[in-house]
């Protein structure tokens, strides 16, 4: 069905402030998004004409929209959810813990662990959600880690990394949206910005200080940390999408390779796909191919792929029957369905948002009417960029509003900007996006850990806005320093939001001390 997009003014921003407000309030996410919903499909129905009863046709319709429209994303974590259960009963998951245990001394290493293969894993941030709670979360339980630190973890290690790898879908997303006119391309712009995302960076460097650091946690993960020592870490996970509760019959044969034998060809298979679908073997070359390839479809037949091997890893050698690899399939899709839920929800309110009352439209022209200050646009289009992708819980789609008119802006009153408020509008989409309660990567970064995801949101939103403050101030000081040279603006910013970020994380702890690492 094609929706016709209406101006609803301020209207068009309450649907995710009732949505996000709610899921704060209640703790009950499913609730709180189709509130946003129905609330949003009642503005549009009422302004165009189809009164209240139009609403729920209107929903319906959008809602079997954006699941279609994002078929191989469910597909793909059907998949995902199938693998994490087959390599669990297989004894994967279980023999890794153990050779991990003997390796990985304490908390502090399992999260240094689990933070540098979320760093690796930077292709695409769904898959890095999902796979990096696969491979850790046996580790981090055995050693108390709470669910809600673990899905920090991986959340921190998600899109912040995604954003500043050349090689990645969100940089294919960043390159799309890249005006064609400015005389340099979208590639080199963003290779340009990244040493100027200062939420990327700074989020890195802080989740492997709060691991790295006795006692650095501070706020409801300090509290959560505590729950954890005492009634270990499994005790949060209630309502938690993806917890793999389907593990009966696990065998005891499983080795380590069963687990590190089919996650390496999910990734394999996935990058192939993704540059399959870029038309790579086309002879587009490999940064050409990862911009123009169909992540979706590309992760769906690398799960495909992954469960395939799998098959003949496990059945021939008879960690599980024939009939027991298909009931794991069946019991993994299950274990994803809560997630799925709540992703097909927030792709429904992002459609409200963006197809119906042109909520990204609304912000656009606040930003081009507002008669910003040259020298604070850097720090504006941050706060701009992350209040809207908050509200809409999408960093993708404020690429595409915010990108072209930032960089019209600046070619027109500031060129020497435009890389710097680049960076500042990829970094405040992220800090947006990393903690919106309606983000699907937040949503899947609670599901990877087994976290309930209210939980999530509440204990990481205060890490977040820690980093998206100093965000703020390094930005300031970017614009003001931007005259001097983009190069010497870095040697200046860095520092600085560096040394602000390391006295917030000294100071904090402090007043909600942390527990005791092992």
């Amino acid at each position: 069905m094609e929706f016709q997009t209406v101006s609803a003014g301020w209207l068009s921003v309450l649907p995710p402030i009732i949505a996000i407000s709610l899921a704060l309030i209640t703790k009950e996410v499913i609730f709180s998004l189709l509130m946003g919903i129905l609330s949003g499909t009642l503005i549009y129905s009422l302004l165009m004409g189809l009164g209240a009863a139009g609403a729920l046709h209107v929903t319906i319709d959008l809602m079997i929209a954006k699941v279609g429209a994002n078929a191989s994303m469910v597909i793909f974590l059907a998949m995902l959810g199938a693998l994490v259960v087959l390599v669990t009963r297989a004894g994967g998951s279980a023999a890794y813990g153990n050779w991990a245990a003997k390796r990985l001394k304490g908390k502090r290493s399992a999260g240094v662990a689990a933070g540098f293969l979320g760093m690796l894993i930077f292709i695409d941030d769904y898959f890095n959600c999902l796979a990096v709670g696969t491979v850790m979360k046996p580790v981090t339980d055995k050693y108390n880690m709470s669910r809600e630190k673990l899905a920090y973890i991986i959340d921190a290690t998600a899109a912040p990394v995604c954003i500043i790898a050349p090689i990645s879908s969100w940089a294919a997303s960043v390159i799309s949206y890249y005006p064609t006119q400015t005389g340099i391309t979208g590639m080199q712009a963003f290779v340009s910005s990244i040493p100027m995302n200062l939420y990327a960076v700074l989020t890195l460097i802080m989740v492997l200080w709060l691991n790295l650091r006795k006692n650095g946690d501070f706020g409801p993960m300090a509290q959560a940390e505590r729950r954890a020592e005492e009634q270990g870490a499994a005790a949060t996970t209630a309502n938690a999408g993806g917890e793999a509760a389907y593990a009966e019959k696990v065998s005891d044969r499983g080795t380590v390779l069963d687990l590190v034998v089919p996650v390496l060809f999910l990734v394999v298979f996935s990058v192939l796909a993704m540059l399959y679908y870029g038309g790579f073997w086309e002879g587009k070359n490999v940064f050409d191919a990862f911009g123009d390839t169909d992540a979706g479809s590309a992760l769906a037949l690398g799960g495909f792929g992954a469960l395939f091997v799998a098959f003949f890893v496990f059945v021939p050698r008879k960690l599980m029957s024939f009939a027991d690899f298909f009931a794991g399939v069946a019991d993994g899709v299950k274990s994803m369905v809560i997630a799925l839920i709540i992703l097909s929800l927030a792709w429904t309110i992002s459609g409200v948002c963006r197809d119906l009352l042109a909520t990204d439209l609304y912000v656009a022209e606040l930003v081009q009417h507002s008669n910003l200050p040259v020298l604070l646009i850097p720090a504006i289009m941050f706060v701009i960029a992350a209040g809207l992708s908050f509200a809409t819980g999408t960093a993708w789609g404020t690429f595409g509003i915010l990108i072209p008119i930032t960089i019209a802006v600046c070619d027109i009153v500031a060129p020497f900007l435009s890389v710097t408020s680049l960076s500042a509008v990829l970094a405040g989409s992220v800090f947006g996006d990393h903690c919106s309660p309606i983000s699907d990567t937040t949503i899947l970064s609670s599901t990877g850990a087994g976290c309930n995801h209210i939980s999530h949101v509440s204990t990481q939103i205060p890490y977040a806005l820690t980093v998206a403050a100093v965000c703020v101030v390094g930005y300031v000081v970017a614009g003001l320093t931007a005259p001097l040279g983009f190069g010497v603006s870095i040697g200046i910013t860095l520092p600085i939001s560096l040394a602000l970020l390391c006295a917030l994380l000294l100071v904090l702890p402090k007043l909600t001390p942390g527990v005791s690492r092992r």
